[in-house]
C-alpha cells in the first residue's frame, strides 16, 4: 500500500512538473512562433520527446493541450480564491452597513426628539427634500406646501420668510426667525449652509424659549411703541409734561420749553420751570389727588402774551402727565359763532317759514313763532325744551302729522337725520288736507334743523299747471288734425305730429320756431295760393281785429283741407288743418251705400213676404193633408202607407219649423220683429219646451234633470219666445248628448233677471268654433246625431237680446257644453233704462 501510495505521489510529482513545463513551453510556442526551431536546442525538451518517442508536431500538441491544462487548474485556483475573498469583503461590507444604519437612526431619533421640520437644498438643485413632522404645519399629503409661506404665515412674516431663504440659498446668509402662524402657533425657523446644502430648521416654541421669543415681541413692540409716542411728544405743538411721584418734573417737550421760556428741554427740566401759576397747580395736585384726572380752561402767559389754554392731567403710574392745548382761537370762534348764532336767530324769528332747532341731546333749543302757529302748540310747552319725540307725539294725538301705520318706525326714520350728513327733503300731507315740505338739516354742532313750509296751495297749482300742460300737451299730440300755435311775433311755438307729417316738413325744422312767411315758403310746393297765404299771415300777426277766419285748401296733390285760424287770449293764433278729402269721398260713398241697404232692405221685406206666402202656404195644404189621410174617418191604411205618411209629417213639420225661423230671423234682422209681452210663467214655460223634445229623449234615451224652485214665480216677457228658447237649447243638447246622457236644464231668479242654464255632456264646443255658433246657418255636427240648419242659437240670442237680455257659452272640449240665458224681470224699467 506504502509503495502504492508513493508511485501515485511520484506519478502526481511528475505530471504536475510535467503540466508546468507544458505551461511554460504552450506560453513560449504562443509566445515565440520561433519556438520549435530552438526546442531541440533545449536538453528538457530533448529528454522528453527522447522518452516519449514524439516527433516534433507531436510534441507541439502535446505541450499545447499540458498548457491548456496547467491553465484551468491555475484559473479555478485563482478564481477560488478571489470569491472567498469577495464573500469575506461583502460580509464586512454589510457589518459596516448595519452600524452605519443603527447610528443613522440613532442620530435622526435625537434629531426629531422633539417636533420640528428640516428642509434640505443640495448644491444646483431646486427639488427640496422634506423631512420631519410636517403635520406641525399642514396635512401629511401635502408637504411640499410647506414653501408657500402665506398659507400658513400672515403677509409681512411670510415675505420676511421668502427673503431669509432666498439669502440662504444664493449666498448662504444664515437666518434665525421668530414666527407666528396664522392660527396663533409660536414656530423658531432657522437657516443654515452645511456640507454645500441650505438647511431650513421650523420648529415650534415651548417653555422657556417660548417665553423668551414671546418675550422679546412684547419688547420690540413697547419699544418701537414708546419711540412712536416719544416721537410724537417731541414734535407735538403743545406743552406737554410729566412729574415724578414727589411732583418734580422729569420729561418735557421742546413746546413746554418755549412755553416757559428756557432754554432747552434739559434746562427747564433742571430748574424745574413751571406752567401754571401756583394757584392753578394747587388745584391741580388737589384734583389728581382726589379724581386721578384734571381738567380746566385756563389763562397762560406764554412769549408775554396772556392767551387761554385746555389742560388735562392724569396721574401715570406712580407720577402724573399733563397737556395744555391752545384754546385761544376756538374761545373767539366760539364767541364769535354765540353772536353769529344770536343774529341767525333773529333771522329765522322773522322768516314765514316754521323753524325749529334740536340740538345733540334732540330736545327744543330754538323755534320761531311760524313754527308755534303752523303746528298751533302751546308756548309754556315749547319754552320747556321738549325733546324731539314729545313733539311728535304731541302732534300725533292732536293728528297734525301723517297718518302712519307704523308710527314708531316712522318716526325712527325721521330721526336718522340726527346721524346723517346731507339735508333730507320731504313733504307731510296732513290730515286735514294740508301739504307741509319738510326739510331737515344736521346742524355741525350736532342736533337737527327743521324747516316747515305750508305748500298746499303752490302744490295745488303746480298741479292743476301741470295737468293743464300735459292734457294740452297730450291732446294736440293725439289730435287727428295738424295743430300749430304761432306767437304774436308770427314764429311758431307748437305743433303736433299730424301737422309735420301733414305738410311734410321734419319736426326738427319747426322746433326751430320758424316764422309764418318761413313756414309758408316750405308748403308752397304743395298749395301755391297767394291769397290765402296772405289771408293766414294776416289772422296771425293781426294786433286788433282778431277773428276766426275758415278757410278751404285744395292741394296740388289732390287733397282737400279744412283750414282755420283761432285767436288765442295771451295773443297768440291757433292755426288749425284737418283733411277732409276722404270725408268727401266717404260722404259721397255712404250715400251710394245708404241708397243700396235701403234697395236691400226692401228686397228682404219683399222677400219675406214671398217665402211666407209662397213656401207656408202650399206646406200648410201638404202638413192639411197628411193630417186627413192619417184620420181613420179617411180609410185604414197599410202598414208601409202608415210609415211613409209618418215620415212625410215629420219633414213637413221640420220645414215648417225652418221656415218660420228664417222668417223669424229676417223679421228680426229687419227690425219688424216686435214682442208681445205678458207675464211668463216659469215653470208652465219649461214644461211646455221639455214637453217638445220627449219623443227625442225617449228615442235617445236621454234622461232630462229639471232643477227649478217651486217658488220661482213669473217676469215679464213674451211667453211663446221664452219657449221657443229653452225648446232650441234642449234640442240642440239633447242632439250633441250621447245616448243614456244626461241633459240638465234650471232656472234661477236674482233681484233683476231670471237665469235659465241648459247643459250637456257632449263633446263640447272647440276654441275656434265658439264665437260662431250663434251664426246664421252655421251647423256644427261634431258628435250630434242630428245636422239642423243652424238657426236655433241664432234664434236664441236674437230673442233673448230682443227681451234685454245677453246669452252666454262655457264650453270644455270632451266634458260638455253649458248655455245660459239671462233675461230681465221687469221690461218696462229696461227699456227705460235703454232709452
Amino acid at each position: 500500500m506504502s509503495g502504492v501510495i508513493v508511485a501515485m505521489r511520484r506519478t502526481l510529482l511528475s505530471c504536475t512538473s510535467l503540466a508546468r513545463n507544458g505551461l511554460i513551453a504552450f506560453g513560449m510556442t504562443a509566445l515565440l512562433p520561433a519556438a520549435p526551431a530552438y526546442a531541440g536546442e533545449l536538453p528538457f525538451i530533448q529528454s522528453i520527446v527522447a522518452w516519449l518517442d514524439l516527433d516534433h508536431q507531436e510534441f507541439v500538441i502535446l505541450a499545447t493541450a499540458l498548457a491548456l491544462l496547467g491553465f484551468s487548474v491555475v484559473a479555478a485556483i485563482l478564481l477560488m480564491r478571489t470569491r472567498v475573498r469577495a464573500a469575506a469583503n461583502e460580509a464586512r461590507l454589510r457589518s459596516d452597513i448595519g452600524d452605519l444604519q443603527v447610528q443613522a437612526d440613532r442620530l435622526r431619533a435625537l434629531l426629531f426628539a422633539e417636533p420640528q421640520i428640516l428642509i434640505a437644498w443640495a448644491a444646483g438643485d431646486n427639488r427640496p427634500q422634506i423631512s420631519g413632522d410636517t403635520s406641525l404645519l399642514m396635512a401629511q399629503d401635502s408637504p411640499q406646501r410647506i414653501l408657500a409661506f402665506g398659507t400658513w404665515l400672515p403677509p409681512e412674516p411670510a415675505l420676511q420668510m421668502d427673503h431669509a431663504v432666498d439669502a440662504l440659498r444664493e449666498a448662504g446668509e444664515g437666518f434665525l426667525i421668530n414666527l407666528t402662524t396664522s392660527n396663533g402657533q409660536a414656530l423658531e425657523a432657522m437657516g443654515r449652509a452645511i456640507g454645500g446644502q441650505a438647511i431650513v430648521r421650523i420648529r415650534e416654541l415651548g417653555g422657556l424659549r417660548r417665553e423668551l421669543a414671546e418675550t422679546n415681541l412684547r419688547y420690540r413692540a413697547l419699544s418701537e411703541e414708546t419711540e412712536t409716542l416719544r416721537g410724537f411728544a417731541a414734535a407735538a405743538p403743545w406743552p406737554i409734561w410729566a412729574k415724578g411721584a414727589k411732583g418734580g418734573l422729569n420729561y418735557a417737550n421742546a413746546a413746554y420749553a418755549r412755553a416757559t421760556d428756557a432754554v432747552s428741554v434739559a434746562d427747564a427740566i433742571d430748574r424745574g420751570l413751571e406752567l401754571l401759576d401756583s394757584d392753578d397747580r394747587g388745584a391741580m395736585d388737589r384734583a389728581l389727588k382726589e379724581a386721578s384726572s384734571f381738567t380746566a380752561r385756563l389763562p397762560i402767559v406764554v412769549g408775554g402774551e396772556r392767551r387761554i389754554y385746555d389742560v388735562r392731567a392724569m396721574n401715570v403710574g406712580s407720577g402724573s402727565a399733563g397737556i395744555a392745548i391752545d384754546a385761544s382761537e376756538a374761545t373767539a370762534l366760539r364767541a364769535s359763532l354765540e353772536r353769529m348764532a344770536e343774529a341767525h336767530r333773529r333771522t329765522l324769528d322773522q322768516l314765514s317759514s316754521g323753524v325749529a332747532v334740536f340740538d345733540g341731546q334732540r330736545r327744543l333749543a330754538f323755534y320761531n313763532d311760524s313754527y308755534r302757529r303752523l303746528w298751533d302748540l302751546d308756548r309754556a310747552f315749547l319754552d320747556s325744551n321738549p325733546d324731539d319725540s314729545s313733539v311728535l307725539d304731541r302732534l300725533r294725538a292732536a293728528r297734525k302729522v301723517p297718518e302712519q301705520p307704523d308710527f314708531r318706525a316712522w318716526k325712527a326714520r325721521l330721526h336718522e337725520a340726527y346721524r346723517a350728513v346731507e339735508p333730507e327733503k320731504d313733504t307731510w300731507y296732513l290730515p286735514d288736507g294740508r301739504a307741509v315740505s319738510v326739510v331737515t338739516t344736521p346742524n355741525p354742532e350736532g342736533g337737527v334743523t327743521y324747516l316747515f313750509d305750508d305748500v298746499t296751495e303752490s302744490l295745488d297749482l303746480a298741479r292743476r299747471f301741470d295737468g293743464l300742460i300735459r292734457v294740452q300737451r297730450e291732446t294736440l299730440d293725439n289730435l287727428a288734425e295738424a295743430v300749430a300755435v304761432f306767437g304774436s311775433n308770427g314764429r311758431a311755438q307748437l305743433f303736433n305730429p299730424a301737422f309735420a307729417k301733414m305738410w311734410k316738413l321734419s319736426p326738427e325744422a319747426l322746433r326751430e320756431q320758424p316764422h309764418i312767411e318761413t313756414f309758408e315758403a316750405w308748403c308752397k310746393p304743395l298749395f301755391d295760393d297767394e291769397a290765402a297765404w296772405r289771408t293766414i299771415r294776416e289772422a296771425i300777426t293781426a294786433i286788433e281785429n282778431r277773428v276766426e277766419v275758415p278757410l278751404k285748401l285744395e292741394r296740388n296733390d289732390g287733397s282737400v283741407l279744412d283750414c282755420m285760424t283761432m285767436p288765442l287770449p295771451d295773443g297768440a293764433t291757433m292755426l288749425t288743418f284737418q283733411d277732409i278729402t276722404d270725408t268727401e269721398n266717404v260722404e259721397r260713398a255712404l250715400r251710394e251705400r245708404n241708397e243700396a241697404l235701403e234697395t236691400a232692405d226692401q228686397m228682404k221685406v219683399d222677400f219675406v213676404h214671398h217665402v211666407s206666402y209662397e213656401l207656408r202656404s202650399p206646406l200648410t195644404t201638404i202638413i192639411g193633408f197628411a193630417h186627413f189621410l192619417a184620420d181613420p174617418a179617411t180609410g185604414p191604411l197599410m202598414p208601409k202607407q202608415a210609415e211613409y205618411l209618418g215620415y212625410i209629417t215629420a219633414s213637413t213639420n221640420a220645414l215648417l219649423a225652418i221656415i218660420n225661423n228664417i222668417l223669424d230671423l229676417a223679421t228680426i234682422d229687419a227690425g219688424a220683429m216686435s214682442l208681445n209681452l205678458g207675464s211668463v210663467d216659469i215653470r208652465k214655460t219649461i214644461e211646455a219646451a221639455a214637453e217638445g223634445i220627449q219623443d227625442r229623449l225617449v228615442t235617445d234615451r236621454i234622461e232630462l234633470k229639471v232643477d227649478v224652485d217651486p217658488n220661482i214665480g213669473n217676469f215679464t216677457g213674451d211667453e211663446r219666445r221664452v219657449v221657443q228658447v229653452l225648446y232650441n237649447l234642449l234640442a240642440n243638447a239633447v242632439g250633441f248628448s250621447p245616448q243614456d246622457a244626461t241633459v240638465g236644464l234650471s232656472a234661477r231668479r236674482t233681484e233683476h233677471s231670471v237665469v235659465f242654464t241648459v247643459t250637456d255632456s257632449g263633446p263640447g264646443i272647440p276654441p275656434d268654433v265658439k264665437d260662431k255658433v250663434f251664426d246664421w246657418f252655421e251647423s256644427h255636427s261634431n258628435g250630434s246625431k242630428h245636422r239642423g240648419a243652424g238657426l236655433g242659437l241664432s234664434l236664441v240670442r236674437s230673442f233673448v237680446e230682443l227681451h234685454g237680455g245677453k246669452v252666454s257659452v262655457d264650453s270644455i272640449v270632451g266634458r260638455g257644453t253649458t248655455v245660459t240665458c239671462d233675461f230681465p224681470i221687469d221690461q218696462a224699467a229696461h227699456r227705460h233704462a235703454a232709452e
